[in-house]
């Protein structure tokens, strides 16, 4: 394959699980957490490289297409861990993050209370015995070592 066709297919692959995630969210009715949209980001970023490199950007801009790539791959395999249990995750969208101790009667009687909360440590979604953050640390890895071989080809 040309090094062309390899930055399209990454671009495309990050493009393909971008629009997966918006259409899970406004189609399947998932509201995504915090950590699964800091996944979204870089994905926004590889397409962004992608399309700047197809019309004729600066060749060594392909490693921050596989950088953007391999962070979402980390951010995914972080999240699912922290789904998994293996690790904490953020005191701030994980289920040990609100001290219900601490709150007065007022605030637990509260109408004002955030609606459609998401906690980063429930599996909303998954196949085959991994969640979405999972399969996206898996894809994302792909895409990562397209990006890398689109770099090598000379």
């Amino acid at each position: 394959m040309t090094r062309t066709t390899l930055i399209a297919l990454a671009t495309l692959g990050s493009a393909a699980l971008l629009l997966g995630a918006y259409g899970f969210q406004h189609i399947g009715g998932l509201l995504p957490c915090k950590m699964c949209l800091w996944q979204r980001w870089p994905h926004a970023a590889a397409i962004a490289i992608g399309v700047v490199l197809m019309i004729g950007g600066p060749r060594p801009l392909i490693w921050a297409g596989a950088l953007a790539a391999a962070a979402t791959s980390l951010i995914g395999f972080y999240h699912a861990g922290v789904e998994w249990r293996w690790w904490p995750g953020p005191s701030s969208c994980t289920g040990g993050g609100l001290d219900l101790g601490a709150m007065g009667g007022s605030d637990l009687l509260s109408m004002d209370a955030p609606t459609g909360l998401v906690l980063c440590d429930e599996v909303v979604w998954s196949l085959m015995g991994l969640s979405m953050a999972g399969w996206n640390g898996v894809i994302s890895l792909g895409l990562a070592a397209i990006w890398v071989l689109a770099a090598r080809r000379t």
